[in-house]
């Protein structure tokens, strides 16, 4: 692989790695009022980053799995907040 080819493959990795880091899966439920869905959104957001991690190490070569997982994960963190506003609007 020639020096140039190199170069230009790690800015791309740099900048899919800064584009995912901006599509990162939301903290925000109160901690206070769901501590436990609160909890699952952060050990979600570990997981984020922790498979971000995995694409650098592994210079993104895992054919697509790894986006489908950070994808739902995003997902998931919705849900949760999706959860913690239901339970809001019943008072709990």
């Amino acid at each position: 692989m020639t020096k140039t080819l190199r170069t230009m493959l790690l800015v791309g990795l740099l900048c899919s790695g800064m584009s995912a880091h901006a599509q990162q899966p939301v903290e925000n439920i109160n901690p206070q009022r769901h501590g436990n869905l609160a909890e699952a959104q952060e050990a979600i957001e570990q997981a984020y980053n922790l498979t971000v991690r995995a694409q650098e190490v592994n210079h993104g070569e895992m054919a697509g799995h790894a986006e489908r997982a950070k994808q739902l994960l995003r997902e998931a963190a919705n849900e949760l907040k999706a959860a913690a506003v239901t339970l809001n609007r019943e008072g709990r």
